[in-house]
């Protein structure tokens, strides 16, 4: 049975079994509870006990489902009291995000349009299409560019409009801590470590807001969080090691799912604590992790997640935390749409691998 969505921000979140409780049955949930499976290869590569938290599963392919389904969930949750007449929810995005916006107003028969920019594959389009889009508009040469349209353009034009951040929002890391709660419940404990990649860092505030809320104060920093990005998507990083919000002047890596030029700012506060790491992996590493992935486990992931993959197959692992063969450490596989057989096989020739 899917998870319910968290409470309002300004509310207590009631726990009951480690899970979040439920707070609305009138609408159906954006999201699903997804496995947690313990791999035997990374395990024999890692020295410890690998957890695999499939978000590949989500209905929209990856763990924005959580995130940006909860945002979608929550506005419509707060017009339904006062209007029947349906939202109209507008995204930026040339991928992931997109389409979990696209399948969460779907499944809430809400509107929805994407805006794209004009160097988005057509395979894409189609796809955020077949989820259900009211509309795809081209626009641009990058997601900025797209998303000045949007703000500009068609977001004041209409009046039931709602805004679609992909990783900036409350609502958003309130979707995604409903990840860190799963693990809690099927592990019986907070694991030792988690691993996910890092973006914008709406997942990583995610797991983080919900540790807070798992383990007393005096325990709060005892699970290692590390977040991982390819070379040339290295936001996070970078603001780690200077203390202060980067941008990037551009973005340079194949993981383009990873392609925020500045993080949250909440991702920073967190990135700031003692328990949380920041590393970096190549785009070979990542691409390699896939392959790998893909041949232990028979799982197709975009570079993006293949980032978290690559610190277990590169057997990096250890330069992070201190691994103990008893130790419970989950990698979040948090999916991604842009995957495909023959860019697989693209990428091996590419890459010599």
């Amino acid at each position: 049975m899917p998870l319910t969505p968290p409470a309002e921000p300004t509310l207590e979140i009631h726990m009951k079994d480690g899970y979040m409780a439920h707070q609305d049955t009138s609408f159906p949930c954006p999201w699903i509870e997804t496995p947690l499976i313990e791999s035997a290869p990374l395990s024999n590569l890692a020295g410890c006990r690998i957890f695999l938290k499939m978000e590949n599963f989500q209905p929209s392919g990856s763990f924005k489902s959580r995130g940006i389904g909860n945002l979608v969930l929550r506005a419509v949750q707060r017009s339904s009291a006062s209007s029947s007449s349906p939202k109209h929810f507008y995204a930026s995005s040339g991928g992931n995000a997109g389409l979990a916006c696209v399948t969460a107003s779907t499944l809430l028969h809400q509107k929805s349009t994407v805006v794209v920019p004009l160097t988005t594959k057509p395979e894409m389009i189609q796809r955020i299409i077949s989820a259900g889009a009211t509309e795809v508009v081209q626009h641009g040469q990058t997601i900025a560019d797209a998303d000045s349209y949007l703000r500009a353009e068609l977001l004041p034009k209409d009046p039931r409009g709602v805004y679609v951040p992909p990783f900036d929002h409350q609502d958003i890391w309130n979707g995604a801590e409903t990840l860190i709660h799963e693990v809690h419940h099927s592990l019986g404990q907070t694991p030792d470590a988690l691993v996910c990649s890092v973006g914008g860092g709406g997942l990583l505030v995610g797991l983080c807001q919900g540790l807070d809320k798992l383990t007393p104060l005096s325990k709060r920093e005892s699970t290692k969080v590390i977040g991982v990005e390819t070379i040339g998507c290295e936001s996070f990083y970078e603001a780690i090691k200077a203390k202060s919000l980067v941008t990037l002047p551009s973005i340079k890596s194949i993981a383009t799912s990873l392609g925020c030029t500045t993080v949250a700012s909440k991702a920073l506060e967190y990135g700031l604590r003692s328990n949380v790491n920041s590393t970096l992996v190549s785009d070979k590493e990542a691409i390699e992790a896939c392959i790998r992935f893909a041949e232990d486990h028979k799982v197709l992931v975009e570079p993006a997640c293949g980032a978290t993959l690559a610190l277990v197959y590169s057997g990096r692992l250890g330069e992070v935390m201190d691994v103990k063969e008893d130790d419970k450490v989950v990698l979040v596989v948090c999916g991604g749409s842009n995957i495909s057989v023959e860019m697989m096989y693209g990428w091996k020739k590419d890459f010599d691998l």
